[in-house]
């Protein structure tokens, strides 16, 4: 998963298998479970929702939505957006069921029960945050239930009942004829209602695993196939007012998925990748979290539709890119908490440095050394990722915080994994090549790893530091036992003195709304409602340049009204602003309005940097090419 961005109170903060086989002694367990999704029978915006398990011997059956789903870290209670939950017998009777939570259904005299009857709202519609905090489900993780667009995450539709969570399951999804219908789940084929206004698509899952493992998309898309080698990608898009189409993003994700494939070599998991990309037009009913969630062959995206060609275009790189990396981790290497999920009380593995962190990095890591970027560029993201990591709990032991992800303080720190994780990662990189003297990487570690265990095979959660020690170099080993599993902040500097750089003081590039690093230009009056230009603002030279003041009061950004509580949106679409883009602004400066209209210039701000030391040894240049390009 990645959380893109987040704005929490008055600031705004950069912020994301099967289950263990039960004990069954049911009839059922021999039948797939057919589950039926009608989206022509949509009412007051919920889907009806068909489950029949087969017959049961027991006399009491248990059925469950998840509480938690994989990758996201949060608690989302899916079962909460369940209405008129009903149980029904062979002749059509209903049965007694007990709602025991938000996601638990029991029923009694199950040796009758025919099938399940429910209706499910969608969870675009109720977002405030995004599902940043744990109120509502991550909108990547989420549903859409709308008239020209569903957002299928099967797990928002879809529970299990507990003694049959591996069955196979057969689902019927049917839609109105001209809708497109995009789906990495395995398609069993199509049937045209008589009058032809429908269209029946049918598929399978081997366990409930991979129905949540296998989103989908219907409605009115744009959809781009292309091949990357032998990667049949699939992209498609849902701009509600038609700003993007997918052709128009099909270059960058040729280029990235291609340089993506080149980076990782012989670390090839799948023959399809699908993108669903969603694009947000901040009304009020749609979603509020920009990222991403990951699954094994597929990727659910938010972003921002107000976002240029140009600027939807680096966030499709900085978040997809993410996401594919997850092939390696955790998809590939992962302990027994990810292979053995329970969505209902799930427990954590020690390692998210590895999962998102190492994903993190390598989402960085790759875009220099196959020369999408600059070496500067890379430097000022390892910059920006410092300064936030000092701005959360930098002595917090990471082993201990992901154990505890769901519980404070550890919850508030999850966006640190994106930060001092993708750092460890940077370290461990930096580690392997020195001790090897430039031929293994973190990389190829991972690639061992993956070799030693694979996606069917999980590691042991509490023995993995000493099997990569044994694995790599013992300095590797005493890094993760003295600053993943201790609480001791890492001395960057010594990392950076291997491969021959210092830091110093430039102009570097920034966005228009930070002034270097992690210093946010807007503060915010929440008894007035109001965001205002800080004094920071005057040291973002773009900002600078045009006039502003501190203390100016934000009214409308390209048109639309800001206020705190459609801040994620309209701020949230600055992040992909551009140069040579037009924008306006209204300000309020004393009673009086001020108008910008104006073009984006590149924005920048004195900042420490990272630079190539000029007295750097042979020893450090020759690292620091093994580190940049291999």
């Amino acid at each position: 998963m990645k959380n893109y961005l987040a704005i929490l109170g008055l600031s705004i903060i950069l912020v994301g298998c099967g289950s263990a086989k039960p004990k069954v002694d049911d009839l059922a367990a021999n039948n797939p479970i057919e589950t039926s999704l009608d989206l022509t029978a949509v009412e007051d915006d919920k889907v009806p929702v068909t489950i029949n398990p087969g017959r049961f011997t027991a006399e009491t059956v248990t059925y469950r939505l998840p509480r938690v789903v994989q990758g996201t870290y949060s608690v989302s209670d899916f079962g909460k957006y369940v209405d008129d939950f009903k149980a029904l017998d062979y002749d059509g009777n209903e049965l007694e069921v007990a709602r025991v939570d938000d996601n638990t259904w029991t029923i009694t005299e199950a040796s009758k029960l025919d099938k399940l009857q429910y209706y499910v709202n969608d969870t675009f519609d109720i977002e405030t945050n995004g599902g940043i905090g744990g109120e509502q489900p991550f909108s990547p993780a989420g549903t859409n239930i709308e008239e020209d667009n569903y957002v299928l995450n099967l797990h928002g539709f879809i529970g299990y009942f507990d003694s049959l969570k591996n069955n196979q399951y057969a689902l019927d999804v049917t839609a109105p004829a001209t809708f497109v219908r995009t789906s990495a789940l395995e398609n069993k084929g199509t049937k045209s209602s008589p009058d032809g206004t429908s269209i029946t698509s049918s598929y399978f899952a081997q366990r409930y695993f991979d129905i949540t493992d296998n989103p989908m998309m219907y409605g009115k898309l744009d959809v781009e196939e292309f091949m990357v080698g032998d990667i049949k990608i699939v992209l498609s898009v849902y701009s509600p007012n038609g700003v993007h189409t997918a052709a128009s993003q099909k270059e960058t994700v040729y280029k990235m998925m291609q340089a993506q494939k080149d980076y990782l070599g012989d670390i090839n998991s799948t023959a399809r990748y699908d993108i669903y990309l969603y694009l947000s037009d901040g009304s009020e009913t749609a979603p509020k979290g920009m990222g991403a969630l990951e699954h094994h062959t597929s990727t659910v995206v938010v972003l921002p539709e107000s976002s240029s060609k140009e600027g939807l275009a680096a966030s499709i790189v900085d978040v997809v890119a993410h996401e594919f990396f997850h092939i390696v981790t955790p998809l590939s290497v992962h302990s027994e908490d990810v292979h053995y999920f329970d969505y209902n009380e799930p427990t954590f593995s020690k390692h998210l440095w590895m999962y998102e962190g190492v994903t993190e990095y390598f989402a960085q890591h790759f875009q220099v050394y196959e020369g999408l970027i600059e070496p500067n560029a890379f430097y000022n993201t390892i910059m920006s990722k410092i300064a936030t990591s000092k701005n959360l709990d930098d002595a917090m032991s990471f082993t201990i915080m992901s154990e505890n992800i769901l519980e404070e303080p550890y919850a508030s720190q999850y966006y640190n994994v994106y930060m001092k994780g993708a750092l460890i990662g940077m370290c461990i990189d930096i580690l392997m090549r020195k001790e090897s003297d430039g031929n293994r990487s973190l990389l190829s570690l991972m690639k061992e790893l993956s070799a030693k265990y694979g996606k069917e095979k999980p590691f042991n959660d509490d023995t993995l530091i000493e099997e990569i020690t044994e694995m790599s170099y013992l300095s590797v080993g005493a890094f993760l036992k003295t600053y993943v599993e201790g609480d001791v902040p890492i001395n960057y500097d010594e990392f950076f003195d291997m491969v021959g750089l210092t830091m110093g003081e430039s102009e570097v590039p920034t966005n228009y709304i930070f002034a270097g690093g992690q210093n946010i230009i807007f503060d915010a009056d929440q008894e007035k409602g109001q965001i205002f230009f800080s004094p920071v603002a005057l040291k973002n030279s773009f900002w600078a340049s045009q006039g502003i003041q501190a203390g100016d009061i934000i009214k409308r950004v390209n048109g639309a009204e800001l206020s705190l509580q459609n801040a994620q949106q309209v701020v949230g679409g600055m992040f992909a602003w551009q140069v040579g883009q037009d924008i306006t602004m209204e300000l309020e400066r004393n009673g009086e309005t001020i108008m910008i209209e104006t073009k984006l210039t590149q924005a920048t701000a004195k900042s420490k940097s990272l630079v190539e030391d000029e007295n750097a040894t042979d020893a450090q240049k020759a690292l620091r090419a093994a580190w940049l390009k291999g």
